[in-house]
């Protein structure tokens, strides 16, 4: 993607579409981690602490958010974007808003349909609206959030 806001997919310099596709498999690889992060903490606050599994499933995805936000940062886009006090609370904020936001919401609908109307496992609904997140969440990470 570039940074235009074209919708395009940009070749990462001197690594064509190769370079699309390790970036694309370090994105899951940090996906990997932040699902065990979201539920993990989706599992704490639903049996430890009795929550409805709606408020703690946007909690868990904020929790994953911030956890893959650290990660791709330092890892996926690590030959675009450098960690700094200055530039990482404003790109925090937009992945907050962007990929954060398809996750919170997306998770959020897909668990509405899949647990009370579905009735599947809030747990196994949880994996399946990751999944079907991930996509839209690594084509606005690539065209908005981490760009050089």
């Amino acid at each position: 993607m570039t940074g235009d806001g074209s919708g395009a997919c940009q070749e990462i310099p001197g690594q064509g579409w190769r370079g699309i596709v390790v970036r694309w498999l370090k994105f899951n690889a940090v996906g990997g981690l932040g699902i065990g992060v979201q539920l993990a903490v989706l599992l704490v606050l639903k049996r430890g602490f009795h929550l409805s599994y709606l408020p703690a499933t946007a909690l868990a995805v904020e929790a994953a958010v911030v956890h893959n936000f650290l990660w791709h940062e330092r890892y996926t886009w690590a030959d675009r974007v450098r960690p700094s006090w200055r530039k990482s609370p404003p790109r925090l904020l937009r992945f907050n808003l962007t990929t954060g936001g398809v996750s919170i919401l997306g998770n959020l609908a897909l668990m509405k349909v899949m647990v009370d109307l579905g009735h599947i496992n809030y747990l196994a609904a949880n994996g399946i609206a990751i999944v079907l997140c991930s996509l839209a969440n690594f084509i606005v990470s690539e065209g908005l959030v981490f760009v050089g």
